[in-house]
């Protein structure tokens, strides 16, 4: 699971049956930023599953890959990342973080 930040909504004249419910988001990772390390220097863009409703410049946890398409056994989703949380805010202990090489 990693972090990543809203930055829009993916719009679609035609869609897949299955994405009925909800919607497609547009995001980027966030990379160690959210602990405090740098901000990746060009993130990919991420289209996301979200059925929570995360809006614009949220932070969300997403689960990517093969558990990406688990929340919907036994039924199929053609996904390939999910929205798991809305992220209210992340803390961090500076501590821990200042062995960590970014």
């Amino acid at each position: 699971m990693q972090i990543f930040k809203v930055i829009g909504q993916v719009t679609l004249s035609r869609s897949h049956p299955t994405f009925q419910g909800a919607r497609l988001l547009a995001t980027e990772p966030t990379g160690s930023s959210a602990i405090g390390g740098p901000a990746p220097v060009d993130p990919d863009l991420v289209i996301v599953w979200d059925e929570l409703g995360a809006g614009l410049g949220s932070q969300i946890a997403v689960s990517d890959g093969a558990e990406a398409a688990q929340p919907f056994k036994p039924a199929q989703k053609p996904v390939d990342a999910f929205n798991s949380a809305i992220l209210d805010e992340v803390s961090y202990d500076s501590k821990i973080t200042q062995g960590l090489k970014f």
